[in-house]
């Protein structure tokens, strides 16, 4: 009888031990902790540590959301159906793409980084730092004599009640940097300070699109949080250097004329040449595309769809879908641009480009745009990706 009661226990622990979960379930946010929990609970201690490290760094730099619920939500859409060497390796390409000095075969070095909540205070929380206010630091980065500047190094410093800088150690406080201008906000970045000797954020002026530049200066917010506080500060007015902002390129005019060919008129017989079709004269259709490109890069979505009318694309809010439109596009960076074929008010325009999403994912791209000429327009009607 004993042992029937052992045999029925065993195959009971045998059933709880298999029922763990081995892989991330990101169905909503109870299955995405238990399974996380389970996954971690399989790890030795010091691999429970660095697995915790490594969910903090992806949803630090890994998702776009604001505020930790959605964080939560869009990492749990991230790393579904992931296993642990998997998260491993998707938190090491986000920290060494984010310039953050962190490896999942590191020793542990963060702190606690429990994303859901810690249930009971740590004895010593390295993020607990005793900061009264945030200073910011500009330097510019220095260039050549004719060009000047090539951008800015914003550095920020915790500082105590009589502006003096505070000492610390250990920590990841996560810190944020906007930058806008004629208060349009321009771009978001993000980054962890661990002591006193953070490096800060560096902005090539190459980035900055001088179209949204009012009167060549930019305002920078700084946050940084710790356990207790949200700290803030916001630099306005700093002078940028307007030779060195990223400028599109100028239109390119075209002085050739197409003539038509004589014709026969079949009734009559005789040869006539028929008027010259209407031509696009404004922009050129390489420029038409590299505005396009330029226009998603820039998330101006509503001026690149404008600038279309395939009716593949559909209506606007199908072509800026984030999930399945080009909403999905966070920067584009082009390589090379050719027009193979221009003649009869139709063109064709070959780009080579890689395109970063929103997730950080960077793909290579040869896409062939198709163009008609549209009341003096040229207009992308087709879109055909050759690899």
């Amino acid at each position: 009888m004993k042992f029937i009661k052992y045999c029925l226990l065993a195959t009971l622990l045998i059933l709880m031990v298999g029922c763990k979960k081995t892989s991330v379930d990101g169905s909503n946010r109870k299955s995405f902790q238990e399974s996380i929990n389970d996954m971690a609970s399989s790890l030795p201690t010091l691999q429970q540590v660095k697995f915790n490290e490594a969910l903090y760094i992806l949803k630090t730099f890994g998702v776009e959301a604001d505020g930790d619920i959605a964080e939560i939500a869009a990492l749990g859409k991230l790393l579904d159906g992931k296993k642990t060497a998997e998260i491993f390796a998707l938190a090491d390409q986000v920290a060494q793409k984010n310039g953050v000095d962190w490896s999942s075969t590191a020793p542990p070095s963060l702190g606690e980084m429990n994303i859901f909540g810690n249930e009971v205070a740590s004895e010593k929380d390295p993020n607990d730092i005793n900061a009264a206010a945030l200073n910011i630091i500009v330097t510019n980065i220095a260039g050549d004599s004719l060009t000047g500047s090539k951008g800015l190094i914003i550095t920020p410093q915790l500082v105590d009640n009589n502006r003096k800088k505070v000492d610390f150690e250990g920590a990841a406080l996560e810190t944020v940097m906007e930058i806008s201008s004629g208060g349009n906000k321009i771009s978001t970045s993000k980054n962890l300070m661990q002591d006193p000797a953070f490096r800060g954020f560096t902005i090539k002026y190459s980035s900055l699109p001088k179209e949204k530049i009012f009167e060549e200066k930019i305002d920078i917010k700084l946050t940084v949080k710790t356990t207790k506080k949200l700290l803030q500060m916001l630099k306005m007015g700093i002078p940028v250097n307007g030779k060195a902002l990223y400028t599109p390129p100028a239109p390119v005019v075209s002085d050739s004329l197409q003539v038509p060919e004589p014709q026969v008129d079949p009734q009559t017989g005789e040869t006539f040449t028929p008027p010259p079709a209407p031509k696009a004269t404004n922009p050129d259709p390489k420029t038409t595309v590299t505005k396009f490109l330029n226009n998603l890069s820039s998330q101006n979505f509503k001026a690149a769809f404008d600038a279309s009318e395939n009716p593949n694309w559909g209506s606007y809010d199908k072509f800026s879908n984030p999930n399945s439109g080009f909403g999905s596009v966070k920067n584009i960076s082009v390589k090379n641009i050719a027009v193979p074929y221009n003649k009869d008010n139709s063109a064709n325009v070959n780009v080579t480009y890689d395109v970063t999403d929103k997730n950080g994912k960077t793909t290579s791209l040869n896409v062939t745009y198709g163009l008609k000429a549209v009341n003096n327009n040229w207009k992308i009607t087709t879109y055909k990706i050759n690899n």
